[in-house]
């Protein structure tokens, strides 16, 4: 869901005039794309709690980061407030997905069987 909806990100933000290209752009691009990378990574140190609740945490920070810069863009003028809405749902729904997987990290962190 993160990937899918960071490509609606960058699809969105070639709209953007080339003076955003260095601040809104590639804030919103940047901020979008380390969700799904800090998820990974959360996974790959999922044998250690805290570290695996750290990642999805900053995951979080990204992804409400990211609900920012759309709100930026929606107050410019660069996007409609139907995409606007469709956009924000979604990273909400992603953010609410992070926070559950923070309140469970110990369904995630199960020691591994050897």
């Amino acid at each position: 869901m993160a990937r899918e909806q960071a490509h609606v990100v960058f699809e969105a933000s070639k709209r953007f005039p080339r003076d955003e290209r260095y601040s809104l752009t590639d804030q919103m691009r940047r901020s979008s794309r380390a969700v799904g990378a800090m998820i990974a990574e959360a996974w790959a140190r999922r044998r250690y709690p805290a570290s695996f609740t750290n990642k999805i945490d900053e995951a979080l920070g990204e992804a409400m980061e990211t609900q920012c810069w759309l709100d930026h863009a929606l107050d410019c003028g660069y996007l409609p407030p139907e995409q606007y809405n469709t956009m924000d749902a979604a990273w909400q729904n992603i953010g609410g997905k992070l926070n559950r997987m923070i309140e469970r990290a110990d369904d995630f962190c199960k020691p591994i069987a050897r």
